[in-house]
């Protein structure tokens, strides 16, 4: 009998041990017990981190779908599958039953064949926290394609740019999304990103603010009308195991983002045996996590990962601050949520308006507490324990990666003590180490270095969509046979890990990965700017802000200071999304460089944070004398 459900903290050393010894053994026992396969594998698993190549369960014939979704027909057919809550809390709660999605999934993928989608085609979905997000997206697996989910918060340029990089036939989008007490104009973003797409043959539109749209004949269809008239009756695409499942777009530190590629069956076996053992979900438990689909959590944490387990997974369209601060608690206690996942920054924020709106709800329902996005401080962990937990309900705070598909590093409720600010032990069959500058293992405890992963899990991205020398060359190429995260970690007395942030260019914002490259990249087109540098700096709500050092061309130094900061975030609102606008512009008359020319963004950060008393040897910089002008200036 496979360890599918780990109960308490011995079992969990003893199927760790299992898991690490034989990962072949384990994996497939997992595999073969707990799914719908049409064939069985050859192999469990080849793999070679130097090309890099990895394959799991060879051979094997399977459709997602039918795991997360036909096969709990016969047994919960009438169970609530979704639980949808819109943007409006006057608007009622929708409960998608299982048999229901199977019918809406099924229409909606019938839709897409009528449209000429195969397996294999690319499908862009840009779409808000609505049911249709979901189906989509499971549509497109049910026959083969291979779904791209952008954010509904990027701008055209980023929509375009992730459009045209994975070649994508169709586009599945809204007439515009909710908001809080806003609306957005989705279509009109649509309209503006496909001016630079050939690609696109088709754009079915969702109906969900009722506004005014302009419908570009031969290209655009309204999405209702085609799905009333589909059969509710599909065979689902039998796939491989190794075939692609979805694309999803990642920031780079440089410039273009990664078109990271999930395949299919690795992923489904780990998303679900990961969602089942950190959130102890149990048969009849309503669970949350209150990402969006856009993202990694929102595919593996409220779609796949979930449905795969037969689990009541709420979407919720809305955000955490409308119509009041109190939203969160109040959908807890309506639903009487079991699980809660969130990020970092949504806890600052509800911390900050303090606990009044908290306390009156009733949050007795509640279980297992989650975070992911960052490392979560001290100060919102205790928040989160003591007000939302009542110190009964443990935090996992769960570490992983858009690239890892699936949760590597988290305590496992119930089973693993958890311990402030810590991510604690890694998941069954999750084998990581620590390198220091040199490229040597360190062993034993109490040591801090660079985190990597020695061996292949299932749900490991296999490429970057189109460029596998990219892939190489940022993950498998800074340590000999080893994947590189990108990010510190120190492990304690304990062996517990705690993550302690990116040690490459790459900035976590409330809980987004923002490269700083495409951001400098959009400020230097800026007919003022000369050159420009972004640094992170701590902020107490979304953990880190960004801070702009920007040195202007002789043109841009006679004009007001405060204009050319707001042209210069409209610039990049429309470039990339408000998200990526800075917190702080600082104009200086020059940025610190080493003698080959490199920026030293290390000493920037210092300032950045106003911590100035170990800025190091600046006099082998090229230009020391700019580094004493920046720091009288800082803001």
């Amino acid at each position: 009998m496979s360890n599918y459900h780990i109960k308490h903290l011995e079992e969990y050393y003893q199927v760790y041990r299992k898991s690490v010894r034989n990962p072949e053994n384990f994996w497939e026992e997992i595999a073969e017990e707990h799914f719908l396969w049409r064939k069985k594998w050859d192999n469990v698993l080849s793999w070679d981190f130097t090309k890099p190549e990895v394959k799991w369960f060879e051979g094997a014939k399977l459709n997602i779908t039918e795991n997360c979704i036909d096969r709990h027909l016969a047994t919960r057919g009438d169970k609530t599958a979704i639980l949808f809550e819109p943007n409006d809390p006057k608007e009622g709660a929708e409960h998608i039953t299982y048999k229901q999605l199977y019918h809406r999934v099924n229409k909606f993928a019938n839709v897409l064949k009528d449209k000429g989608i195969k397996k294999g085609d690319r499908v862009c979905i840009y779409v808000p926290m609505i049911p249709e997000l979901a189906i989509s997206v499971l549509a497109c697996a049910r026959i083969g394609a291979i779904h791209s989910v952008v954010f509904a918060g990027f701008s055209s340029t980023a929509l375009s740019t992730r459009i045209n990089d994975s070649d994508c036939k169709m586009v599945i989008t809204s007439d515009g999304s909710y908001r809080g007490a806003k609306t957005i104009d989705l279509k009109g973003i649509v309209d503006d990103a496909l001016e630079d797409c050939d690609c696109v043959e088709t754009v079915l539109v969702a109906k969900r603010i009722n506004s005014d749209i302009t419908m570009k004949e031969g290209r655009d269809e309204w999405l209702q009308p085609l799905l009333d008239k589909a059969s509710d009756r599909l065979t689902a695409t039998v796939m491989d195991a190794e075939d692609p499942l979805f694309i999803l777009y990642t920031s780079g530190s440089t410039g273009m983002p990664k078109g990271m590629v999930h395949t299919t069956a690795g992923y489904m076996v780990y998303t679900a045996y990961t969602f089942k053992n950190a959130f102890q979900y149990k048969e009849n438990d309503v669970y949350w996590c209150t990402a969006d689909i856009g993202w990694i959590t929102g595919h593996s944490y409220i779609v796949y990962g979930p449905l795969a387990n037969g689990a009541t997974t709420v979407m919720f369209e809305g955000v955490p601050s409308y119509p009041d601060f109190g939203r969160f608690w109040d959908i807890v206690e309506k639903h009487k949520v079991n699980q809660f996942y969130t990020a970092p920054t949504a806890i600052r924020a509800l911390a900050k308006q303090g606990v009044e709106l908290v306390e009156k709800h009733d949050l007795s329902s509640l279980k297992v507490l989650g975070s992911v996005g960052e490392p979560i401080n001290e100060e919102a962990w205790h928040w989160y324990n003591d007000n939302i937990g009542k110190g009964k309900s443990p935090i996992i705070d769960s570490w992983w990666q858009t690239e890892t598909g699936g949760i590597m590093i988290t305590p496992i409720p119930y089973v693993t003590p958890t311990k402030p600010t810590y991510a604690t032990l890694p998941f069954i069959g999750i084998q990581p180490c620590l390198m220091d500058e040199n490229a040597s293992e360190l062993k034993g405890k109490q040591v801090e270095g660079r985190l990597c992963i020695k061996f292949p899990w299932p749900s490991i991205a296999r490429t970057i969509w189109g460029n596998h020398q990219r892939y190489k060359d940022t993950y498998f190429s800074a340590y000999d046979n080893m994947y590189f995260t990108g990010d510190g970690a120190l492990r304690d007395e304990v062996g517990y890990y705690r993550i302690t942030g990116r040690v490459d260019d790459v900035i976590i914002v409330s809980g987004h990965n923002l490269g700083t490259a495409p951001i400098e990249d959009a400020i230097n087109e800026h007919p003022a700017v000369a050159e420009s540098a972004i640094v992170g700096f701590p902020h107490d709500v979304k953990g880190s802000a960004l801070y702009g050092y920007i040195t202007l061309k002789d043109a841009g130094e006679g004009r007001n200071h405060d204009n050319l900061r707001k042209e210069i975030n409209q610039l990049i609102s429309d470039r990339i999304g408000p998200i990526a606008k800075l917190d702080k512009i600082q104009f200086t008359e020059g940025l610190p460089k080493t003698r080959s020319g490199k920026i030293m963004r290390r000493i920037l950060r210092k300032i950045a944070s106003k911590d100035t008393s170990n800025l190091g040897d600046t006099s082998t910089l090229l230009n020391p004398e700019c580094v004493q002008d920046i720091m009288d200036n800082v803001l």
